[in-house]
């Protein structure tokens, strides 16, 4: 696939979506860029969702996975922990928001402890979306860089400050009600993508009488859904990856702003839950669909001699497969086009919205922008919006010397460690009446993942017991247990016996 037709679909696609930024900022203000005027239709939000929670990992990373005897398809084994997480979003965390009439659901814990846990809780976002949204952006720039920008002579660092740069011009004015519009766009372009893929390379390996197609998937020896054995030591034993999954999804989605922000924009709770559960059931067929078009890539890379790739170190790299076979094979040109469409799509409306959401946690519970007069909170919101596309840019980088991990497995790894104090302070806010001393909240929150990576550690190292997706569960549980440990510690309640909000 040429160069010059890669570079003309990417600047073409960007062009559409300043397009669409240009219609739908309407007026430049706060209330639009944060909630969007709370008039956002419930179904674009959801149909946009989709797009922001895949991202580029999972159009890459997840396809590749299937080819590995460990994983094949035990990644649906987190997926149906997530439709429980779905269920406990819309119905016991979103009522809440609500009722509250919140712009950042981190002012929860402000309303429920003080501002120490307020903080902590803004502070323990930004570091998982700012990680978060880096890897997946990190991800496609790799790919960006290894198919397109070394050809032009273009430098890692000046292919990673483009993406970002488009991706702030097409958001720096109209914030989350832009990206609800482009994210709709972004995750129809993703699906018609897959879609096109799956059928292109069906045509190719010749599925008729005597191969039929759904039992060719069956015996490929790659669609291993349920993983019982091995409890101890199984990274992808069923309870870990589906209690994983489950608090991954509260973490990753019921307590991140990114998320949340879009589901606060609906018109009221009704419209907000039935979003929250169509999501729910699309993103599980959507899941399911690309371990699928896994299976057609290792075999339609056995059937022509494609070679897994191998990075600089000489490791393999089973989620550079796709790109391999998208933008080299004998079939790159339509494939390789709508897989560029797809991948730009899913990285970006991922990325978009990560980097709207980090605005707007900085400005509301970092600045208390609201306490400033409208005129001044516009030109703060703007210097922050510029400030997080910069934080980005040296995360990137930073994490593109460090990692080494598959992109799907940094991501559930770190969110583990980000999420889980977030995940105890609100459980233990929702199901709990104690209050505590405002200082308690920090020092949990700091010593809740110390003491999960050592554990994590040690049981590792003696190989004796391996968490897993479950590591989320560990770091929330520690959180929780140690805010009630301190309950009962006379000197560190603040009241005896709170009202829960």
């Amino acid at each position: 696939m040429s160069t010059t037709l890669i570079l003309a679909l990417i600047l073409g696609y960007f062009a559409l979506l300043v397009i669409i930024s240009r219609f739908t900022a309407g007026q430049e203000s706060n209330a639009n860029f944060f909630l969007a005027g709370k008039s956002a239709p419930w179904f674009l939000v959801a149909f946009g969702m989709i797009g922001a929670s895949l991202s580029g990992i999972t159009f890459i990373s997840i396809p590749g996975k299937v080819g590995n005897p460990g994983d094949q398809f035990s990644y649906m084994q987190i997926v149906i922990g997530y439709l429980l997480g779905y269920l406990f979003i819309a119905y016991v965390l979103m009522p809440v928001y609500y009722r509250l009439q919140l712009t950042s659901i981190y002012s929860y814990l402000d309303k429920r402890f003080g501002i120490a846990a307020y903080k902590t809780g803004a502070f323990y976002f930004l570091l998982s979306r700012t990680i978060g949204a880096s890897i997946r952006l990190l991800l496609v720039a790799n790919v960006l860089q290894a198919f397109l920008f070394n050809d032009l002579n273009v430098p890692f660092e000046a292919t990673v400050a483009i993406s970002i740069g488009l991706i702030w011009v097409y958001t720096y004015r109209g914030g989350i009600k832009t990206i609800i519009w482009t994210d709709t766009l972004q995750t129809l372009f993703m699906l018609v993508a897959l879609g096109v893929t799956l059928l292109l390379l069906i045509n190719q390996l010749d599925f008729g009488p005597e191969n039929p197609l759904v039992s060719s998937i069956a015996n490929s020896g790659m669609t291993r859904w349920f993983f019982f054995d091995n409890a101890q030591m199984g990274p992808h034993y069923f309870w870990k990856d589906f209690i994983g999954g489950f608090f991954i999804c509260i973490g990753m989605t019921g307590m991140d702003q990114d998320m949340m922000q879009k589901n606060l924009a609906c018109k009221n709770i009704r419209e907000a839950q039935m979003n929250m559960m169509s999501f729910a059931g699309v993103l599980f067929v959507v899941n399911l669909l690309f371990l699928i078009l896994g299976v057609f890539l290792f075999m339609y890379a056995a059937k022509i001699g494609i070679e897994v790739p191998v990075d600089d170190f000489g490791k393999t790299r089973t989620d550079l497969l796709f790109p391999e076979i998208a933008l080299r094979s004998p079939i790159a040109g339509y494939v390789g086009v709508f897989f560029l469409i797809g991948l730009i799509a899913a990285a970006y409306s991922s990325a978009d919205s990560a980097l709207t959401s980090l605005t707007t946690s900085v400005c509301v519970d970092i600045l208390n922008i609201e306490k400033h007069e409208e005129k001044r909170r516009v030109q703060m919101r703007k210097v922050v919006h510029i400030a997080m596309s910069a934080l980005l840019f040296v995360v990137i980088l930073i994490l593109n010397y460090t990692l080494d991990l598959s992109a799907i497995d940094q991501l559930i790894t770190l969110a583990g460690y980000t999420y889980g104090p977030l995940i105890g302070m609100f459980a233990f806010g929702l199901f709990t009446k104690h209050r505590l001393s405002h200082f308690v909240f920090p020092i949990v929150a700091l010593l809740a993942p110390i003491l999960t990576f050592y554990i994590n550690l040690v049981f590792g190292t003696l190989k004796t017991f391996t968490f897993g997706a479950s590591l989320i569960a560990l770091n929330g549980g520690l959180t929780f247990g140690m805010l009630l440990l301190a309950s009962i510690i006379p000197f560190l309640k603040k009241t005896p016996q709170a009202t829960r909000l």
